[in-house]
């Protein structure tokens, strides 16, 4: 496992605050634990892939957390 592909490896406190910047940083009012508990399997999963997976499936390491919370962002 390479250190530059894997983020989640520093810890899980550093994906937890992650994923609270991420939505701090979309202006939304609320408190992401609930959400971020339902779907931190899916984060997990997709941090654990290298850099050439996450582009096989079309995504970036930035495109995580965009991607797992679509759902709840589109207009």
């Amino acid at each position: 496992m390479h250190a530059d592909t894997v983020q989640i490896a520093m810890g899980r406190g550093s994906l937890k605050q992650k994923i609270d910047l991420y939505f701090a940083n979309l202006g939304l009012g609320l408190n992401p634990y609930g959400l971020r508990k339902a779907r931190m399997r899916e984060i997990i999963h997709l941090e654990m892939k290298s850099d050439d997976q996450l582009a096989r499936m079309g995504l970036s390491r930035d495109e995580i957390l965009p991607h797992v919370f679509r759902d709840l962002l589109t207009a």
